[in-house]
């Protein structure tokens, strides 16, 4: 493809909107013809996102009153709160792809939604044009697509360590999944349970058998293998700004090795690029920053472990929406998404 892609997107003013503008003012294919940002509205880019000062003459504005005034765009991304994009969304000009980083639509069953979501899902017939983003294990369906659901971020680190092992077949009793998160994950505006004092020496829990993601990573499984296992999935608060860490508990039906896993999950992500596998455990050092998520796993007969760890908003959020987005135009998938994160 030669021709840039022209790209709006909706909510600009939030951590993935901020972390879009990161990666995709520096896409050699793309070009961004609208930003929106109700609050921060005329103000410039550089000025909002400090980290974006002088590399970009782009400006935040209203978004548009009817999507008949939108400019002319190729993709759409939408990076808003829960709730906004069910409304937008099907007004867009019908050859207009869209990749929605809200949670609106991932979730198939409406009442399923509702639940967990505690909105009316609105627009139940788009929901049927959706695809599931996740690009590593739906790779074909996403290059097809014109709209894109990119999946949650505890949804990504934990379905990226369990699928190998779902679609071996291997699986037997209940999964247990103990994850965490940095504090980006609840946005950029301030909440007590977000406010740095609050969280930066504590550690705790948080929904209990509620969290969003549940649904989200339980359709996503049964979609890859045949899945029927008790799931217990459990979130906690980790003192960092950035990153995510799963740690999900198996039993197979076999007794496996080390080596048995590797053949596993090196089958399914030989052609991976964000995938990394590492020794012994992963660290979000070494992903904070990035669009990889690094994987290790380790075997006691037919106990299993397997750790996965990803930067929240970036393979979490905005990196894989890019990863998706090529997919969508035909490109590489990981052009404009390889850059290394920092050391230390």
């Amino acid at each position: 493809m030669t021709s840039k892609i022209k790209i709006a997107i909706f909510g600009g003013s939030g951590y993935g909107g901020s972390e879009l503008l990161r990666i995709l003012l520096f896409h050699p294919n793309a070009e961004i013809s609208l930003v929106t940002a109700s609050e921060q509205a005329g103000k410039a880019v550089g000025d909002v996102h400090r980290n974006l000062n002088g590399l970009t003459d782009l400006h935040f504005a209203k978004a548009p009153a009817s999507m008949e005034e939108l400019p002319d765009v190729d993709v759409a991304f939408f990076a808003l709160p829960h709730g906004q994009a069910l409304s937008l969304v099907p007004d867009l000009p019908s050859g207009v792809k869209v990749i929605d980083l809200s949670g609106d639509f991932r979730i198939n069953d409406p009442q399923v939604f509702k639940k967990f979501y505690k909105l009316e899902h609105t627009a139940t017939r788009m929901q049927e044009r959706f695809v599931y983003g996740l690009t590593e294990t739906n790779r074909e369906a996403i290059s097809k697509a014109q709209y894109v659901a990119n999946p949650g971020c505890f949804a990504t680190a934990t379905l990226l360590a369990l699928g190998p092992m779902v679609k071996s077949g291997l699986l037997n009793g209940k999964i247990v999944v103990d994850a965490k998160t940095g504090s980006s994950g609840s946005g950029a505006k301030a909440a007590a349970n977000t406010h740095h004092p609050q969280r930066s020496n504590s550690f705790y829990a948080y929904k209990p058998f509620t969290h969003q993601h549940v649904p989200e990573i339980e359709q996503h499984l049964r979609e890859m293998g045949a899945f029927d296992n008790e799931f217990i999935f459990m979130t906690h608060s980790l003192p960092v700004s950035r990153g995510i860490f799963a740690s999900c508990y198996l039993e197979t039906s076999l007794n496996m090795t080390n080596e048995d896993l590797a053949h596993l999950y090196n089958d399914l992500y030989e052609d991976s690029f964000f995938i990394r596998m590492v020794e012994g455990s992963p660290d979000i050092n070494w992903v904070k920053n990035t669009n990889f998520c690094d994987i290790a796993f380790h075997s006691n007969g037919k106990q299993i472990v397997v750790f996965s760890a990803i930067d929240n908003l970036v393979k979490g959020a905005a990196g894989q929406a890019v990863q998706n987005m090529n997919l969508m135009f035909g490109l590489e998938e990981k052009t404009g998404l390889v850059f290394p994160g920092g050391n230390p």
